[in-house]
C-alpha cells in the first residue's frame, strides 16, 4: 500500500521545510510514503528546499497555473508512481502533517473513498466573524449541491483512494475542493470527515484578495458544477417559477374579461405570453443540459477507462 502526499507550492521556501518535516515517515498499514511537489511557477528556492528534504517527484509549471490545475497534474503524477492513497496538502503549513494518519484511516478501513479534514472553522482565531459565517454558509451550499453532510466542505486537506482519484475529473480553474466534492457526492462515493486543528496562519490566501471575491468565484464555480450534474433541478425550478408568474397576468385578464372589462388589459396578455415563452425556454434548456450531462457521463467513463490503462501497470 503506497501513500503519496502531494503539495502545491508557489514561493513557499519559508514554510515548505516545516511541511515536509511534519509528514510521517511511517504509518501502520502503509508500506511506503512518497511526496509529489507541484511547483506552480515559483521564483524562490521552493524546489531547492524540497530536494534538500529528499523529494524526488515534481510537477513543474513554468508560469502560475492555479491551485486546481496543480491539483489535477499532481493527481496524475501520483497515480503514475503507483499511489493507492493520495493526500493533498498545501505548502503554507496551514494543515498539520501529523494528522495524515488520521485522515487516511477511513480509507484504510474501507469506510470511505474520500476524506475531508474538518478544520473546525468556528475555533480558528485568525478567522474573522464574517469569514466564519461565509465558511459555514459555503459548506451548507456545497452540501446542498453535492447531497452530502460534510462539516467543512471548502477544506483543502483531503485524502483520496486510488479509485476515487481516477473517477474524479477537475475542470475548474479556481478551486478543486468544491468541484471534487460535488462530483464525489453525485457519483455516490463514500465521503468521510476527520477533525483537525490547523497550524497558525503564515500568510494571506493567494486564491483571492478578499472574502467577497471568494464568494463571487465560489458561487460561479458551484453554479457551474451544479448545472453539470443537476440541470433539471435548476432549469426545472426556474421554469416552474416563471410559469407561475406567467399565469398570473392571464388570470388577471380573465378576471376582468368575466366582468366585461377586458378592454385596456391587453398588456396582461402580452406580459403573460412573454413569461410563458421564457418558461418554455427554461424547460427546453433543462432538456438540452440533461443531454449534455448524459454525454459528460459517457465521456467520464471513457476517461476512467483511459486512466486505468495509463496507470494500472
Amino acid at each position: 500500500m503506497k501513500l503519496v502526499v502531494q503539495c502545491s507550492c508557489l514561493n513557499e521556501e519559508e514554510t515548505l521545510g516545516t511541511v515536509l518535516e511534519e509528514i510521517p515517515k511511517s504509518i501502520p498499514g502503509i508500506d511506503s510514503i512518497e511526496i509529489v511537489i507541484v511547483d506552480d511557477g515559483s521564483t524562490d528556492k521552493t524546489v531547492e528546499v524540497a530536494r534538500a528534504h529528499g523529494v524526488k517527484h515534481f510537477v513543474f509549471h513554468p508560469a502560475k497555473q492555479g491551485l486546481a490545475r496543480g491539483f489535477k497534474d499532481a493527481v496524475e503524477k501520483s497515480l503514475s508512481i503507483g499511489a493507492d492513497i493520495i493526500v493533498h496538502t498545501d505548502g503554507d503549513n496551514q494543515y498539520p502533517g501529523q494528522s495524515i494518519p488520521d485522515l487516511i484511516q477511513p480509507i484504510l478501513d474501507g469506510k470511505a473513498d474520500m476524506v475531508i479534514a474538518d478544520r473546525q472553522t468556528r475555533t480558528i482565531q485568525h478567522f474573522s466573524p464574517i469569514k466564519k459565517m461565509l465558511q459555514s454558509f459555503g459548506t451548507w451550499v456545497l452540501n446542498q449541491a453535492a447531497s452530502t453532510k460534510v462539516p467543512d466542505a471548502p477544506s483543502g486537506f483531503r485524502a483520496y483512494s486510488r479509485d476515487a482519484a481516477i473517477r474524479l475529473n477537475t475542470v475548474t480553474t479556481f478551486s478543486y475542493a468544491m468541484e471534487t466534492l460535488i462530483q464525489a457526492g453525485n457519483k455516490r462515493l463514500a465521503i468521510g470527515s476527520v477533525k483537525i486543528v490547523t497550524n497558525p496562519k503564515t500568510r494571506e490566501s493567494r486564491l483571492f484578495t478578499s472574502s467577497w471575491e471568494h464568494v463571487k468565484k465560489s458561487g460561479a464555480a458551484i453554479t457551474r458544477a451544479y448545472l453539470m450534474y443537476r440541470p433539471y433541478a435548476f432549469f426545472g425550478t426556474v421554469g416552474t417559477i416563471v410559469l407561475i408568474l406567467g399565469l398570473i397576468p392571464f388570470a388577471r385578464y380573465l378576471y376582468f374579461y368575466a366582468l366585461g372589462e377586458s378592454v385596456g388589459h391587453l398588456q396582461s396578455l402580452i406580459l403573460g405570453s412573454v413569461l410563458l415563452i421564457a418558461s418554455f425556454i427554461a424547460f427546453t434548456l433543462g432538456v438540452v443540459a440533461d443531454l449534455i450531462r448524459i454525454n459528460r457521463i459517457l465521456i467520464e467513463q471513457a476517461l476512467e477507462h483511459e486512466k486505468h490503462v495509463r496507470f494500472d501497470k
